[in-house]
């Protein structure tokens, strides 16, 4: 059976079991769906499978954690409205189980490997202008892991496929695009781990669980914002844990000033910057800002490693 066919026959396979009841679906030529999704991965992955068929809302502005995102009431109630709602699950964007969502139109994009989700220490702590905020119970980066990204563009093509089967083929099509690109992320993260064998890294921020897991490489994180420079506590507890580790890469998830960079590298720390990309890149899309951030990675750990 080849790829493509694989992947159809996967798709036809969700969308059985997205349930029995038949949603309205509405022809391409007459109306657009509307879709609205909680990160912005979801929003790519519905934007690479609908293509022309739906306009994709992400209305989480592009200086703001996701994850912590408070809508307002005009936000939800365009969510609210919209004919799908993308959902990350494990517990990413709480405002989702303080809001009523349309129950039949809401799309867990991560319910067929929630047996696979990590759990983790609850630990509360406060970004910029955020408020305090609790990293509790579940890792909810899941499309750090390629795969399970894959997955997640299954269940969005199910989904859309169950709303306008009349484009199913057009769907799938797409989707197999889609699938190919993050096959291709999914390559370049098992190289990285090929090369990191027995190097340690620490991350700026507790976001690599998933990434971790599935390409056996070794992160510890600490509790930095981003936007923020480095104070001296910060690095003092960061050169206390390289002691105590031995991490030779420093990952940030987003590019440091300058002298936030020179500090931790001063620690004999190599830098690269790994984006979750839960937010818009500054540039680029999905797929090439995380290509290209992969590439720095693991140029990163050739370069510790003499490969």
């Amino acid at each position: 059976m080849t790829a493509s066919a694989l992947t159809r026959r996967r798709l036809g396979q969700l969308t059985l079991a997205l349930g029995a009841t038949t949603l309205a679906g509405r022809a391409f030529a007459q109306e657009r769906l509307s879709i609205a999704a909680v990160n912005y991965p979801l929003a790519y992955f519905a934007e690479r499978i609908a293509g022309d068929l739906a306009d994709v809302r992400f209305l989480v502005p592009d200086d703001v954690d996701p994850s912590f995102w408070r809508p307002g009431i005009a936000d939800i109630t365009a969510i609210q409205s919209a004919d799908l709602v993308l959902l990350n699950g494990a517990g990413f964007a709480d405002w989702t189980a303080r809001t009523t969502l349309p129950r039949a139109r809401s799309v867990v994009t991560s319910a067929a490997f929630e047996d696979a989700f990590i759990a983790t220490e609850t630990i509360t702590h406060a970004h910029g202008d955020g408020g305090a905020h609790s990293h509790t119970g579940t890792a909810n980066y899941l499309w750090l892991d390629f795969a399970q990204a894959q997955m997640q563009a299954e269940a969005i093509a199910a989904a859309l496929t169950r709303r306008a089967p009349d484009a199913e083929a057009d769907i799938a099509r797409n989707l197999d695009a889609l699938i190919a690109d993050l096959g291709a992320l999914d390559t370049d993260a098992r190289a990285i781990g090929a090369a990191a064998q027995g190097v340690r890294m620490i991350a700026a921020h507790p976001r690599y669980q998933y990434f971790a897991r599935a390409y056996g490489v070794d992160i510890d994180a600490m509790e930095w914002d981003p936007r923020e420079p480095v104070n001296d506590a910060q690095l003092a507890a960061l050169e206390e844990r390289v002691a105590a580790s031995g991490a030779r890469l420093f990952i940030w998830e987003a590019e440091p000033d300058a002298a936030s960079r020179s500090r931790v590298e001063s620690l004999g720390l190599t830098s690269a910057v790994l984006p979750p990309l839960a937010n818009r890149p500054s540039d680029g899309d999905f797929i090439s800002a995380m290509t290209q951030a992969l590439a720095q990675v693991h140029q990163a750990t050739l370069s510790l490693t003499g490969g």
